[in-house]
């Protein structure tokens, strides 16, 4: 059974830093891309992951709202994805999942887009 599990959020103040870890079981994170996404309070799930990372290439993706502050990164010994979010905003609060993806590009802009495995989340906050 395919199993991905978040951990890290927390209440962080305006400008902080947290790291979110995505734990994988039933699949080797090597072998997939895998993408971090996010639900903000009273909205629906982005479409488009925040940040991904295809390891059959090594590339990284990230959304422009967190482009410069967020870094995207894997163990492959831990079979771990992590997501570094520096200088974090109030718009920063979600709860965060990480997941399978695809990687596309259309007319020049590249996303990243969930498949079929999924965590169940992690609560970020970003108040003082």
């Amino acid at each position: 059974e395919v199993q991905l599990a978040e951990s890290g959020g927390g209440l962080v103040q305006p400008g902080g830093s947290l790291r979110l870890s995505c734990a994988a079981s039933g699949l080797t994170v090597d072998d997939h891309a895998i993408g971090w996404f996010r639900q903000a309070p009273g909205k629906e799930r982005e479409g488009k992951g925040v940040s991904c990372i295809s390891h059959s290439d090594g590339s990284t993706y990230y959304a422009d709202s967190v482009k410069g502050r967020f870094t995207i990164s894997s163990d492959i010994a831990k079979n771990t994805v992590y997501l570094q979010m520096n200088s974090l905003k109030p718009e920063d609060t979600a709860v965060y999942y990480c997941a399978t993806v695809i990687v596309l590009t259309t007319n020049g802009v590249t996303g990243c887009y969930g498949r079929d495995a999924w965590g169940k989340g992690t609560l970020v906050t970003v108040s003082s």
